[in-house]
């Protein structure tokens, strides 16, 4: 047991898809897909581009690693969609595939400083709105009140990715009165208790708590997580291989390294200083459920670490919500496929999101008659804690 657990720990630890386990295609669909590609150049030449779109993708779902597709596509969309942040990701695509691409070397190597540039534009224009937000006194009573809902809206989004279908109110419901819903599923309801006291312990105990975030503190936020609906795998770690979709995550042998070698980049100053604290926050989330630890509750639990590192760094935490499921996680199987930089912007437009959306709701509506609350009915769940305070003078 030694002995393996030695091997394990030499072995070199990756946070990216085993590219050479990828499923091969047939020679037929190969044919296929380049005959596509090369109506999609035809099209190009004679300025229907808009065909020569649907061309393009039609060829990457019948081949979507063949260096040739991904490079002449970045192509297409940097010169006639001016789309040079996607562009470079399909350049960054091909080299994944065959690093010796030279198109693909040549056309990245132009391309990522433009990038970079425009990320860093996009960190500092959020750094500038969490400086006005923090112009805001804390005693605005339409923040103070904005930051309470966004806390029911958090457990309902969070869970509701995992596929909990309890809507807002009754996810608010429960965790204001403790109270079940009557005809709901117990283990949903479960869930809303769970979420509740993992976001108390983060925001009560982690964030002012000076020091490292430690594995003690992962297992205490799962235990909280899982604790009402699975008590026993609550807070432990998995003994058994688990499998999300076509991923397959590390072995259960390997989840220890891994989160050893994990919390050591975290709290890292050498590894993580010139990272920008969404960019931690965002690359700590896709490391954390990368490493997939636990038999159920890594995405709640993951979040929550991400809202953690956000939180300490002075942003408040930030909601991906339910109608962003498939975005956030075709976003995180880029990341497995070794580009994690799609994903870091996601996250950044949440927290951008985010904070505007705190500065609007700081500001009250002022009209004539009486004071109102608004909100856009029953059925309008995503849209029941953007309801306005009318003050009427």
């Amino acid at each position: 047991m030694h002995n393996q657990r030695q091997e394990l720990a030499n072995k070199q630890r990756t946070y990216m898809r085993d590219q050479s386990k990828q499923k091969n295609i047939s020679n037929d669909l190969h044919q296929e897909a380049e005959s596509a590609l090369n109506l999609a150049l035809q099209l190009v030449a004679v300025h229907k581009f808009e065909k020569a779109r649907k061309i393009f993708e039609h060829a990457l779902t019948l081949d979507p690693q063949n260096s040739d597709i991904l490079v002449e596509y970045g192509q297409f969309l940097e010169y006639h969609q001016m789309d040079l942040i996607r562009a470079e990701q399909f350049y960054t695509r091909a080299l994944v595939h065959q690093p010796s691409n030279f198109r693909a070397l040549e056309l990245k190597k132009r391309t990522l400083p433009l990038v970079q540039e425009i990320d860093q534009k996009q960190f500092t224009f959020i750094d500038n709105l969490l400086k006005e937000l923090y112009r805001i006194p804390d005693t605005n009573p339409y923040l103070r009140r904005a930051k309470r809902d966004a806390y029911y809206l958090h457990i309902y989004h969070s869970n509701a990715i995992e596929g909990n279908t309890l809507n807002l109110r009754e996810t608010r419901y429960i965790v204001e009165t403790r109270m079940a819903v009557p005809g709901k599923s117990l283990v949903e309801q479960q869930e809303v208790f769970g979420l509740d006291l993992a976001l108390q312990y983060v925001n009560c105990t982690l964030v002012n708590r000076l020091g490292s975030i430690t594995l003690e503190d992962i297992l205490q936020i799962h235990r909280r997580v899982l604790g009402f609906v699975d008590p026993v795998q609550a807070g432990q770690l998995r003994k058994h291989q688990v499998y999300v979709g076509s991923f397959v995550p590390p072995t259960a042998a390997e989840v220890p390294d891994y989160l050893d070698d994990f919390l050591k980049w975290l709290n890292s100053l050498e590894d993580t200083r010139d990272l920008h604290a969404i960019e931690l926050a965002a690359i700590a989330h896709y490391k954390f459920v990368y490493i997939h630890p636990f038999i159920d509750g890594n995405g709640r639990t993951g979040r929550l670490l991400m809202n953690l590192i956000l939180m300490r760094s002075g942003f408040p935490p930030v909601i991906i919500k339910k109608s962003e499921r498939f975005t956030y996680y075709s976003y995180l199987n880029q990341a497995n496929d070794g580009d994690v930089r799609p994903f870091i912007r996601f996250i950044a437009k949440c927290t951008e999101r985010t904070l505007t959306e705190f500065i609007h709701q700081s500001q009250p509506t002022r009209t004539t008659g009486q004071e109102l609350r608004l909100n856009d009915g029953e059925n309008a769940e995503d849209n029941f804690m953007e309801e306005r305070v009318i003050m009427v003078e």
